[in-house]
């Protein structure tokens, strides 16, 4: 029973879950100007069901290219731990569950008379992350682009929660998460570019580790830095920055960039593995840096 457990949580891939839900989180409690802790706690337990549906589902059609790579290989379906009817049922059925929490966040807004706005960008982001960029990834590298969008939703989707409402803030937080992953996936493609290669997966930029996909990640990291910093110099509900905040995201940005940077002068493994690494701190501590601007204002001033 509790192996059983472990395998579907392995399916579910937890920490991938919990970090795409902490955008979600990130982008609730930055829009947020009347918090709600039930709508907090159900798009916590519905982004983070979603998630994992469309992390099975994923699984579940790269089964067996997971077996042909080092990586992946230990996952409970190519290790036949838990069978696909299996997981197919234990995706649908939390994949339902985690729609059905997201469509009481605001309800009364809806999309066809059933899809609140959040369950419905939960719904767009699980079909493009499974039934575009999954098989785009051995078709072309254009599964990067396709894959950045479903990455960059759970910001949008928290943002949606707590305002029920789009414009050019949550369109600069989708934008800093949409630029972000172009360099987190390719030096995560670098880095397994011959694992890739074995399974077909076409996820580097130019077929090959060299300067193009390293331009590509300098480019994107110091345009998502500039994206960064434009709340400060725009009037914009829910989303103005001190001057402190500014001078902590626009370092965080550089120091992000000067990792593609190295990347781009030195072209090897090492300098890849500093991208990545830095790539997982970058994101949630410039989502927390907004976080707590706006709440510090509200708790002091």
């Amino acid at each position: 029973m509790i192996n059983h457990l472990k395998y579907y949580g392995q399916l579910l891939k937890f920490r991938l879950a919990c970090t795409v839900v902490f955008s979600a989180m990130a982008g609730y409690l930055i829009g947020v100007s009347d918090f709600k802790l039930e709508e907090f706690i159900l798009l916590i337990v519905g982004g983070f069901l979603v998630t994992g549906s469309a992390n099975g589902f994923n699984q579940i059609l790269e089964q067996d290219y997971d077996k042909l790579m080092i990586r992946t290989s230990e996952r409970p379906l190519p290790k036949k731990n838990i069978s696909s009817f299996s997981a197919i049922i234990f995706s649908i059925i939390i994949g339902i569950i985690g729609f059905y929490f997201l469509s009481l966040i605001k309800p009364h807004t809806s999309f066809y008379g059933f899809l609140s706005k959040s369950s419905a960008f939960g719904l767009l982001s699980l079909m493009i992350y499974v039934l575009s960029y999954t098989p785009l990834k051995r078709m072309s590298t254009a599964s990067i682009f396709i894959g950045a969008i479903p990455g960059a939703i759970p910001v949008l989707l928290g943002w949606v929660a707590a305002t029920d409402d789009f414009g050019l803030a949550v369109g600069i937080l989708f934008a800093i998460q949409f630029l972000w992953q172009f360099p987190h996936f390719i030096s995560i493609a670098w880095i397994q570019d011959d694992q890739y290669k074995k399974a077909g997966f076409k996820m580097m930029y130019g077929e090959k580790k060299g300067t193009y996909p390293a331009k590509i990640a300098l480019v994107t990291s110091l345009v998502m830095t500039i994206v960064s910093v434009l709340p400060f110099f725009l009037d914009l509900e829910n989303l103005n920055i001190s001057i402190g905040s500014f001078f902590l995201i626009l370092a965080l940005g550089l120091w992000f960039s000067t990792k593609s940077y190295s990347l781009l002068r030195n072209i090897n493994d090492e300098s890849a593995k500093k991208v990545m690494l830095a790539s997982f701190i970058y994101l949630p501590s410039m989502q927390l840096v907004y976080v707590l601007d706006k709440w510090v204002a509200i708790w002091f001033f």
